[in-house]
């Protein structure tokens, strides 16, 4: 039998996600890319600047996870609390790692 496993590092090399499951781990990756980019614009802008490197991450990552309601909200709609979101469609079959340190 093969088993094909997917390992998604975040940029600094440290492994974040082991899974079998494609779409998970590229929805995984995805949602990384966008935490950097938010983490980045909130650094940037220097907001919450006393927040710790790990609370920034887990911000951003939750945010960039939950897009479709942070972007149904923005427009000044309800979020869908009651549907399901990318947070559970893309752990259902994964475990996250949290990075050493």
């Amino acid at each position: 039998m093969i088993e094909i496993e997917y390992v998604v590092r975040d940029q600094k090399g440290v492994e974040r996600l082991r899974t079998t499951d494609k779409k998970a781990a590229d929805a995984y990756d995805k949602a990384l890319e966008t935490a950097e980019r938010l983490a980045d614009l909130l650094r940037h802008d220097r907001v919450l600047p006393g927040l710790a490197e790990t609370d920034m991450e887990e911000l951003t990552i939750y945010l960039a996870r939950n897009a479709r309601n942070i972007e149904r909200i923005l427009k000044g709609k309800e979020p869908d609390l009651t549907g399901e979101t990318e947070t559970t469609e893309a752990t259902d079959k994964v475990t996250p790692l949290r990075a050493a340190g």
